[in-house]
């Protein structure tokens, strides 16, 4: 699973379209995205790889849910969720599956370098444009006051008098520019270097956007999402080669990055442990909604939201222990989903908690907009 479209379409289809590509995990985490010698990786390289590689994956997490807080209670159009309703979570693993075997085929009947040339291309302008939204906030507390802050306004219509229709209305200002520029930078670095820090800062936004504007609308909802897509990990991991065949011809910031030999070879380092962003993503809005739960709660408590979070911790960590352990490629969802699930559960039954927190929620009030959608991918 992987990227987000900027079309209109349904979550599980947007997010289906990207989200296949990301779902495998490697057996000892040493395949280069472009290698061409075998690297046997040191301890300390494979330890400072993972570590990195779970650090990364908290963050988008982390911030992501704090700022879905926000997101749920704003008006303006460009920060509304994208809510995903139980037909919907039903219909994601059917879809996605569909998608997965459709590039598998792709990439086996046509040169996987045009394919890989266009995806660049495509994931490029969808970077620039979340990493612009990620650094927003953050640029709007670097800039002092006194900054000229410019008011803009791109809008597209369609017709004349009574008949005319807005196709497109966004109001931006001299900040957002800023930050579209620095995205854009990044970007060409990404495009012309292919670099790995610069996947890695385009990954992250996607993630961290998935998880800010990507909504469940309940708990029940949420369980039906992740079991659906623990059945779907571990056919196409455990079943086929399907899963990591495209996971490792899909040339795309759909995955976090570290090298394994950065201590031998600097920056410059080319054997990589991976992190496919399906994994953050996807146990990721699950973790918000259960911080939103706590908000709704009105009890000064995060306790659903760290036990998930710990919980994310655990799962993943029992992931790359296994995953050494047996030398075999893991779908990381394995071990996520029941502990993302069973921590929380526990904690609500203990506390009393259980109808409550899957009761069902309201339908959000809220025009939808969906900036990008990634989908279910893995560690490789």
């Amino acid at each position: 699973m992987s990227e987000a479209e900027q079309v209109p379409a349904s979550a599980p289809e947007a997010a289906a379209a990207v989200l296949d590509a990301l779902n495998a995990t490697d057996s000892n985490g040493t395949e280069a995205l472009n290698a061409t010698a075998k690297f046997v990786a040191t301890p300390e390289g494979t330890a400072l790889a993972y570590g990195s590689l779970v650090f990364m994956a908290l963050l988008p997490i982390f911030f992501g849910a704090l700022r879905s807080v926000t997101c749920s209670k704003s008006k303006n159009a460009a920060d509304m969720p994208e809510t995903i309703t139980s037909r919907d979570a039903a219909r994601f693993p059917i879809i996605a599956s569909c998608t997965l075997f459709g590039l598998y085929l792709f990439f086996k009947v046509f040169s996987q370098e045009y394919i890989n040339l266009l995806l660049s291309v495509y994931f490029f302008v969808l970077g620039v444009l979340a990493l612009s939204h990620t650094m927003s906030p953050l640029m709007s507390r670097i800039f002092p006051a006194s900054f000229p802050n410019k008011q803009y306004q791109l809008l597209f219509t369609q017709g004349s008098g009574e008949s005319k229709e807005e196709i497109v209305n966004y109001e931006f200002d001299t900040k957002n520019l800023v930050c579209l520029l620095i995205s854009s930078v990044v970007g060409v670095w990404y495009l012309l270097k292919k670099h790995w820090i610069a996947n890695n800062l385009f990954g992250l936004a996607f993630a961290l956007n998935g998880v800010e504007l990507l909504h469940l609308n309940n708990v029940s909802t949420g369980c039906i999402l992740l079991g659906g897509l623990f059945v779907y990990d571990v056919f196409w991991v455990f079943g086929t080669n399907v899963m990591v065949t495209v996971a490792k011809s899909f040339e795309a910031p759909i995955k976090l990055v570290f090298p394994q030999d950065l201590l031998e070879r600097g920056l410059e380092a080319s054997n990589f442990a991976m992190l496919g962003l399906g994994d953050i993503v996807i146990p990721g809005i699950f973790i918000a909604l259960l911080l939103r739960f706590d908000v709704s709660l009105k009890k000064n408590s995060r306790t659903y939201f760290y036990s998930s979070f710990l919980a994310y911790i655990f799962g993943l960590g029992l992931t790359i222990f296994v995953m050494h352990t047996f030398k075999h490629a893991q779908p990381a969802l394995l071990y996520l989903v029941p502990a993302c699930v069973g921590f929380p559960v526990v904690v609500a039954l203990f506390k009393g908690e259980l109808t409550e927190m899957f009761s069902p929620s309201p339908p959000s009030p809220v025009l939808l907009l969906l900036l990008f959608s990634p989908s279910p991918p893995h560690f490789l």
